[in-house]
C-alpha cells in the first residue's frame, strides 16, 4: 500500500495553524490599537496633570514681575527650583513657560525652563528668543492666548531624531482677570510609552505561541484518536480486501465504535466489502453458466453447420449442375438454413428458408423445418404440395407461433426444367446465358406455420446451359450500414451483375465481400444466407 505524502493531520495542523495566525494577527491589531490608544489617553493626562501641578507652583499674576526680573531673584528662583523638582520626579522630559510673540505668534521667549537631568536636552536661559517651531504650535499658541481651548495637544511621533518622539501638554496660566498671561508647556518623551506598547506585543506573541504548541499538541493527540487511527484501520482493511477479497474476521464497525463520519465511513466499507464479496461470487457463478452456455452454444452452432451441407463441390461425380451456398447468423445459432439433395438421379431438390426470430428457438425451429421440408420432398411430392404438408404438420404444433419463409425448388436435372413454388420468401434472382441477373418476381404464398389449411401455388422455368440461379434470405438486402441505411436489392443486382462469369462460389464470395464493404463496422442483426447454382445442362 503507498504511504500518503502528507498526512491528513498535518494539513488539519497547518490549517488550523494559519487561522490561529490569522486570529492573532487580528487580535493583536486590535489590542495594539485599543492599547495604545489608552495608554497615548493615559499618557496625556499625565502630561496635563502634570501641567496643572505646575501651574500651581507659578504664581500668574507675577509674569510681569518674572519677565522684568531678568530671571533673578528670590521669588523666581524659588519658583524655577520647584518646577525643576516637579519636572524630575513626574517622568517629564521638559517644562516650560514661554511668551509668545501676540502678533503673529511666529517667536517665542522662554520665562522658565527646566529639563530632567538625565536627558539630552539643554535649559533655555531666561529670555531666550527663537522662533516657533511649526504653524501647529503656533496655532496652538493662538488658541490658547484667545481662549478657544483651555489646553492644547502636539504629537510628534514621526521619528523626530533631534528631539526624538514625544508629546507636549499646553495650558494657559491665567491673571486674576481671566487673560492668559503666558504657556506652561510640558514635554514628555515616547520612548517609555514605546518600551510599553513593545512589552505588549511581546506578551501577546508569547501567549499566542503558547497556545499555538498548546492546539497543536492537543490537535495532533485528537486528530491520532479520532481520525487518524480510524482512518489508518479503514484504509489498512481496503487494502488487506483489495488483496484477498474475502470479508474480515473482524468488522471495521467493532473496531471503530463511532456513531459520526467515521463510523458511517466504516459500516459503509462493512457493507461496501461484503456486496463486493456477495458480487463477485454471483459474477463467478454467472461466468460458469456462461461458459456452460457458450460451450452449449458452440455444440449447437456445429450440430446446425453440420445440419447443413458443407461440403462443396456436394456431388462432384455430377458435371450437369455446379452449387455453392453459405450461412452466416447474426448470433451463434440462426434461424435461416439452405438445403440441396437429390431426390433420384434426375431430380435436385433446392431449398433456402427464414425462420422468424433469432437465436436458438429459431435455430430448433429451423431444424424441424428443414427434416420436414427434405422429407416431403424426398417422397416425390411436387414443390407446392411439399408446402402443403409441411405447413399442416408444423401447424399441428406450433404453440410458440413461430414461422418460417421457404423458396422450394425442383430441378429436372437433364432438362433444366425448374417447378419451384414460394412460402412468403424472397424473390429470386436469375440469370439467362449472356444475359444479367434479373429479379424474377413469383408469386408470393403464405408464410409456412403463420394458418393452417394453406395452399400453395408452383410455376415452371427453364434453364438453359450457363443459366445461373441466386437465392437469398432478407438479411442481404435489409444488411444497415452506421447510418441507417439498407444495402437493398438495387446494390444486390449490381454486385451480381459486377461479375456474371464468376462461378457459384465467388458469387457468393463477392455478395459478402460488397455486403461487408456497405456496412463496415455496423453490428450484423440478421442472418445472411445465399444460394447459388449454375445450369450446365
Amino acid at each position: 500500500m503507498n504511504k500518503p505524502k502528507r498526512h491528513i493531520a498535518v494539513k488539519s495542523i497547518v490549517g488550523i495553524v494559519l487561522l490561529l495566525v490569522v486570529f492573532a494577527a487580528v487580535v493583536s491589531v486590535i489590542g495594539y490599537r485599543s492599547f495604545s490608544s489608552a495608554l497615548m489617553d493615559q499618557y496625556t493626562e499625565g502630561a496635563f496633570l502634570t501641567a496643572k501641578a505646575a501651574a500651581r507652583l507659578i504664581d500668574c499674576d507675577s509674569i510681569d514681575e518674572y519677565e522684568q526680573s531678568g530671571g533673578t531673584g528670590e521669588k523666581y528662583e524659588e519658583t524655577w527650583a520647584a518646577l525643576d523638582t516637579l519636572c524630575n520626579t513626574s517622568g517629564s522630559t521638559f517644562i516650560y513657560v514661554i511668551l509668545p510673540d501676540r502678533t503673529d505668534y511666529a517667536h517665542i521667549k522662554f520665562l522658565f525652563s527646566t529639563i530632567d537631568h538625565n536627558s539630552s536636552y539643554s535649559v533655555y536661559s531666561f529670555g531666550y528668543l527663537r522662533d516657533t517651531t511649526n504653524d501647529e504650535y503656533r496655532e496652538k499658541y493662538r488658541a490658547l492666548y484667545e481662549l478657544e481651548s483651555d489646553r492644547e495637544l502636539v504629537v510628534r511621533n514621526k521619528g523626530y531624531i533631534e528631539t526624538g518622539n514625544h508629546i507636549t501638554a499646553m495650558i494657559g496660566l491665567k491673571d486674576y482677570k481671566g487673560e492668559v498671561k503666558a504657556i506652561l508647556c510640558v514635554q514628555r518623551q515616547m520612548d517609555v510609552m514605546s518600551k510599553t506598547l513593545r512589552s505588549y506585543m511581546s506578551r501577546i506573541f508569547l501567549a499566542f505561541a503558547v497556545l499555538a504548541l498548546l492546539v497543536i499538541a492537543g490537535q495532533a493527540l485528537y486528530l491520532h484518536r479520532v481520525l487518524l487511527k480510524p482512518l489508518n484501520q479503514i484504509s489498512e482493511e481496503a487494502a488487506r480486501f483489495s488483496a484477498e477479497n474475502t470479508p474480515a474476521e473482524t468488522r471495521l464497525q467493532d473496531k471503530i465504535k463511532s456513531n459520526d463520519e467515521i463510523g458511517v465511513l466504516a459500516a459503509s466499507v462493512d457493507n461496501m466489502e461484503q456486496q463486493i464479496h456477495d458480487y463477485v461470487d454471483n459474477i463467478t457463478r454467472i461466468t460458469a453458466e456462461k461458459e456452460r452456455i457458450n460451450t452449449e452454444l458452440g455444440l449447437a452452432t456445429r450440430i446446425q453447420a453440420a445440419m447443413l451441407p458443407g461440403i462443396f463441390p456436394p456431388f462432384p461425380e455430377r458435371a450437369e449442375f455446379d452449387i455453392y451456398a453459405s450461412m452466416d447468423p447474426a448470433k451463434e445459432v440462426g434461424g435461416d438454413f439452405y438445403d440441396f439433395f437429390l431426390i433420384d438421379d434426375d431430380h435436385l431438390g433446392l431449398v433456402i428458408a427464414d425462420v422468424s426470430g433469432k437465436g436458438v428457438p429459431a435455430a430448433l425451429f429451423m431444424m424441424a423445418s428443414k427434416i420436414i421440408l427434405a422429407n416431403n420432398a424426398k417422397m416425390g411430392k411436387s414443390p407446392a404440395q411439399v408446402l402443403t404438408d409441411t405447413n399442416t404438420a408444423i401447424c399441428s404444433n406450433n404453440r410458440e407461433e413461430m414461422f418460417v419463409t421457404v423458396w422450394l425448388g425442383i430441378l429436372e436435372i437433364s432438362t433444366g426444367k425448374l417447378t419451384a413454388a414460394n412460402a412468403g420468401h424472397e424473390y429470386p434472382v436469375l440469370l439467362a446465358p449472356g444475359g444479367r441477373y434479373e429479379l424474377y418476381k413469383d408469386k408470393n404464398g403464405f408464410v409456412i406455420g403463420g394458418m393452417d389449411n394453406m395452399k400453395y401455388k408452383e410455376y415452371e422455368l427453364m434453364l438453359k446451359p450457363g443459366a445461373k440461379l441466386f437465392l437469398y434470405t432478407d438479411g442481404v438486402p435489409e444488411a444497415t450500414n452506421a447510418e441507417g441505411e439498407l444495402f437493398g436489392t438495387g446494390r444486390m443486382l449490381a454486385a451480381l451483375n459486377a461479375d456474371t462469369a464468376a462461378p457459384p462460389e465467388d458469387v457468393l464470395k463477392n455478395m459478402r465481400a460488397a455486403v461487408d464493404d456497405f456496412v463496415k463496422d455496423a453490428e450484423q442483426f440478421d442472418d445472411l444466407t445465399m444460394l447459388c447454382l449454375e445450369y450446365r445442362g
